[in-house]
């Protein structure tokens, strides 16, 4: 037998024995399910150079949503980490069917803008956890240089589509502004991160305005969550500071996925 054929046969065990087997292979390939269950649930890469995706979901409408976000963005770096949660036993749904009622607390939670504010992160360098978003806030004024917080936006029922804008603080940035852009899909939820102004380290102009596109993707999986996300950046090409604007995105996307499985925790564990 060979190498390739017993991998094949062992993920039809794994995925035999699981309920969320049928629509998780539907949105993976057998060798990303493995990879999965081979590091704990959660893989990721950051790429300089080929930067092809290698584990999107195989889902119509997020590949045009990532399409469209992306756009003409010619990105010398890309982030991609896909995790796979699993959901308390009360939440379960069957294959296939996603609750309203649970999609929608989901939804609500990406909304939750101001709950990214003190979100940390363990930084590898340092040995420690460190805050990530010092300071993360709905505003209506993208343009204001003091823009008023707003309460967290809430729907008793997701819109097709829905964008809003956030002033938020981080380590490697600073003070800037982002658009988010979301999309109530049939079979997820998605939203891209853009940035309105350019981000600086220090006073070295790092990322020009729009040339970040961060996409988060939310599909049900029966028993679990699958959760992707991919970062696509235009920076300015030096390589120390690459690395280091790498390191950043690489650590947003560890974040923010930690982030909404807590909240997600919170919201299914209700049920």
């Amino acid at each position: 037998m060979t190498k390739r054929a017993g991998l094949f046969i062992l993920v039809l065990i794994i995925v035999s024995v699981s309920a969320f087997s049928v629509p998780l292979g539907n949105l993976l390939t057998y060798d990303v399910i493995y990879r999965l269950n081979e590091n704990g649930n959660f893989i990721y890469q950051t790429k300089f150079s080929n930067l092809t995706l290698d584990f999107t979901p195989s889902d119509t409408e997020l590949r045009q949503f990532i399409s469209e976000a992306k756009g003409s963005l010619n990105n010398n770096i890309l982030v991609e980490a896909l995790y796979l949660h699993r959901k308390d036993e009360r939440s379960h749904t069957p294959p296939h069917a996603w609750d309203f009622t649970q999609k929608t607390g989901l939804y609500n939670q990406l909304l939750a803008i101001s709950t990214l504010e003190g979100i940390q992160y363990y930084s590898a360098s340092r040995g420690e956890m460190r805050t990530f978003f010092e300071y993360s806030r709905v505003i209506d004024q993208p343009n204001a240089r003091n823009p008023p917080p707003l309460a967290d936006p809430y729907f008793s029922e997701p819109p097709a589509n829905y964008s809003l804008y956030a002033r938020q603080k981080d380590l490697t940035f600073g003070d800037n502004v982002y658009r988010y852009t979301y999309r109530n899909a049939r079979d997820g939820i998605f939203f891209v991160q853009e940035n309105v102004s350019a981000l600086t380290i220090g006073i070295i102009p790092a990322v020009g305005r729009g040339n970040l596109k961060s996409i988060f993707a939310v599909f049900d999986c029966g028993d679990t969550l699958l959760i992707y996300n991919v970062t696509f950046a235009r920076a300015l090409s030096i390589s120390s500071l690459s690395e280091r604007i790498g390191a950043s995105f690489s650590n947003r996307a560890e974040a923010v996925i930690k982030w909404f499985t807590g909240r997600a925790d919170i919201i299914l564990s209700s049920y």
